[in-house]
């Protein structure tokens, strides 16, 4: 991929300050990016950097007015950190969706469907009567169950695995080894001790945009669905259990666990490590500390909660305080006690 600058400036309707005819090729830090690589400057820290670079452009604020000599193409925006985001963007999107075609071996049942411009990776395999979009790319060692839909513009990263009847929405974003659709765990005690499995049936529906990180686990409904909601964000190594439900853009730290049928509300942050039973529900915009541990349901809106047993985020804080200086208390306590036991009697 190979840009002039002033393509570049007009992609973020910036203002270009030296020769339009710079190519750029690459994205670099602006301490070492080099003569075809743009970079960024927002934090004042940085300005030396500015007068020293060789990268080939630098995103700058539109106000920005150098105090010495640039040896680089300025292109100033109004938000450099925001256009050098956008830039990225655009910039994996062209990495990722470039890749088209079939790898061998891979495998593809006679009833499945695939879109255009699909990729499919070696060691891929797409199941019975499944529904793929357009623009879809599915990287190796991927495994595609029977009767899935996929939408359009979703990428399924190396050794992802998603189970019959599952259902992906558009824009979606799964990392490597991500298992859609495993099933929840689901087991009968019985008089003798022993567990009998529930078989369980249902399916996981995730919604359009919604990103998965790498090794995370969403489990199929017992009956039903699991639902992840439009925009959801989930990060790495995280365990989402049977029929839960996720609330739209939602935001999920690694190493947080869901129990089943528990459901979360919309434009909630979850920290990492946090743990919530199940068959609770939490409002609208929840937020909770990391390594917390959620017990019961939340039904006011935009309630920060932290610790374990998780409750108000500042009384939680205050809570901590008074624990840090408990041997203390208990030292002036027996000191107490015992100039109380040695009070003079009265008559």
């Amino acid at each position: 991929m190979e840009f002039s600058v002033e393509q570049i400036a007009l992609m973020l309707g910036g203002e270009l300050v030296g020769n339009k005819a710079v190519k750029i090729n690459n994205i670099g830090k602006i301490e070492s990016a080099i003569g075809n690589e743009i970079t960024f400057f927002a934090n004042p820290k940085y300005e030396s950097f500015v007068y020293s670079s060789q990268a080939g452009a630098i995103l700058v604020a539109k106000s920005f007015e150098p105090k010495h000599a640039v040896n680089t193409v300025l292109i100033k925006v109004v938000d450099p950190y925001l256009a050098f985001t956008k830039l990225l963007e655009e910039y994996h999107k062209f990495l990722v969706f470039s890749k088209v075609g079939i790898e061998s071996p891979s495998y593809q049942d006679e009833t499945a469907q695939v879109g255009q411009n699909s990729y499919r990776g070696a060691f891929s395999y797409i199941g019975k009567a499944c529904k793929i979009g357009n623009n879809v790319k599915i990287y190796p060692q991927v495994y595609i169950g029977d009767n899935v839909t996929i939408g359009d513009n979703t990428v399924l990263y190396a050794g992802v695995k998603i189970y019959a009847n599952c259902q992906i929405g558009n824009g979606c974003t799964l990392q490597a080894g991500v298992v859609i659709g495993s099933d929840g765990f689901g087991f009968a005690p019985q008089t003798d001790g022993t567990y009998k499995t529930i078989p369980q049936l249902g399916n996981v529906i995730l919604e359009d945009n919604v990103d998965i990180g790498a090794n995370t686990v969403i489990d199929c409904a017992t009956i039903g669905s699991t639902i992840i909601k439009k925009g959801a964000k989930l990060d790495n190594l995280i365990q989402v259990a049977h029929n839960v439900v996720i609330g739209k853009n939602t935001v999920i730290a690694a190493q947080a666990g869901i129990s089943g049928s528990s459901k979360i509300g919309d434009n909630s942050m979850i920290g990492g490590q946090v743990g919530i039973v199940g068959h609770i529900e939490l409002a609208n915009k929840t937020k909770i500390g990391a390594q917390s541990g959620v017990s019961k349901s939340i039904d006011k809106e935009g309630l920060a909660i932290q610790g374990s047993p998780a409750f108000d985020y500042k009384q939680n804080l205050k809570s901590q305080v008074i624990f840090k200086k408990l041997p203390e208390l208990v030292k002036r306590v027996e000191e107490l006690e015992e100039k109380l036991i040695n009070l003079p009697a009265t008559k």
